[in-house]
């Protein structure tokens, strides 16, 4: 029994170190999209940054597709949970607008970088933004209907209402290099943004 014991705590350590390999190499990854691009960085320019061999990234990642769609639902998770902690059932629409602006600013280059990339991505990980872009419209989607109902804000359809919010954010995001070239486009325009967005909305 107590080799036994002995031998289950070894293999936790294994697999504990082994979630940590993992979860550098989705770290790594994600620093390297948003720095270089989703599309130019290579599996092997990862291992290199990470300090580790090339081999194991193919370890953790079937392919260079899996390691991208890992990195985005990493990304989505972390975005979709600060959302649910800072926009909590019953929230205003400013409070959603402003819950979602800040979980985006947390990984900004990245979004960014996944925002003007998407177009070229294989189709599951764009299917991956996809659901991270669903979690916000549940959220939005939500205060807004109660909104209209209250006649706090004009009566329209739903999915106007959402894709004007995100192709509003989308149009900066994309061209951050003519709106902040040095800096965060969401920390210089995103308030500006959002009160503009609900300037339109008002009844």
């Amino acid at each position: 029994m107590k080799i036994k014991g002995s031998g289950e705590k070894v293999k936790s350590q294994r697999q504990q170190q082994k979630e940590r390999t993992r979860q550098r190499l989705i770290d790594t990854a994600l620093s390297l999209y948003a720095r270089e691009g989703l599309l130019a960085t290579r599996t092997a320019d990862v291992a290199r940054e990470a300090g580790v061999s090339h081999g194991t990234i193919f370890a953790h990642f079937a392919t260079q597709e899996a390691l991208l769609n890992a990195v985005i639902e990493t990304f989505g998770t972390t975005t979709a949970g600060r959302l649910h902690e800072l926009a909590s059932q019953g929230s205003s629409l400013r409070e959603v607008l402003q819950a979602h602006l800040a979980g985006l600013r947390e990984g900004e280059s990245f979004y960014s970088r996944l925002v003007r990339e998407s177009r070229m991505l294989p189709n599951e990980s764009r299917q991956m933004l996809v659901a991270i872009q669903s979690v916000v419209s549940h959220h939005l989607c939500a205060a807004a209907e109660r909104e209209m109902k209250e006649g706090m804000i004009r009566p329209q359809p739903l999915h106007l209402l959402f894709n004007t919010w995100i192709g509003l954010l989308h149009y900066y995001l994309a061209n951050d290099d003519l709106f902040a070239p040095e800096g965060s486009v969401l920390e210089r325009y995103g308030e500006e943004l959002l009160e503009h967005y609900l300037s339109l909305l008002a009844p």
